[in-house]
């Protein structure tokens, strides 16, 4: 599957381990700690964090990779928790493609990739302080839902009928 967005963006699904994976979820991480903390990202921090993303590898999940005119500009990850459920994680576009629709067209994506696997509701959980993705995902019809799981960062909890 191959998503065109308006400005040349197409969003295809791409190994967690390819290095433009990689780069963009080490931008994800190191913009997400470094809020959290207040300070920069330490190189350890986001090698902890990282992980070996096999939650967002099939059967488990996928990685969205999102290029402007071939330039990487943001991602989303959904995992399968059930063959009705999936959950958006991971949602990012870098600072340089910001403002102009780009977490609408990522998550767009990936409410695109979680309706041809089956899906017919993606939950997400964020933190409060993150106030940019609590807007984009109102935007977007998401709605305040119970807590789930056992993400210890978790403040808020959404869910979205496809």
């Amino acid at each position: 599957m191959t998503t065109s967005a308006p400005r040349t963006w197409t969003i295809t699904p791409t190994p967690v381990g390819h290095p433009d994976a990689v780069v963009l979820l080490r931008g994800y991480l190191d913009e997400l700690i470094s809020r959290y903390y207040g300070r920069p990202a330490l190189e350890s921090e986001i090698v902890q964090e990282m992980g070996d993303g096999s939650d967002l590898v099939a059967p488990h999940g996928v990685l969205l990779v999102a290029r402007d005119a071939g330039v990487l500009v943001g991602c989303a990850g959904l995992r399968w928790l059930s063959p009705e459920v999936g959950e958006l994680t991971r949602v990012f576009v870098t600072a340089q493609a910001r403002r102009g629709g780009g977490g609408a067209r990522v998550v767009a994506a990936a409410e695109e990739a979680a309706r041809a696997h089956g899906v017919g509701r993606v939950l997400l959980n964020t933190r409060k302080d993150l106030t940019e993705a609590i807007a984009l995902y109102r935007r977007l019809g998401y709605r305040e839902t119970d807590p789930y799981g056992d993400d210890p960062y978790a403040e808020l909890w959404f869910a979205k009928n496809l």
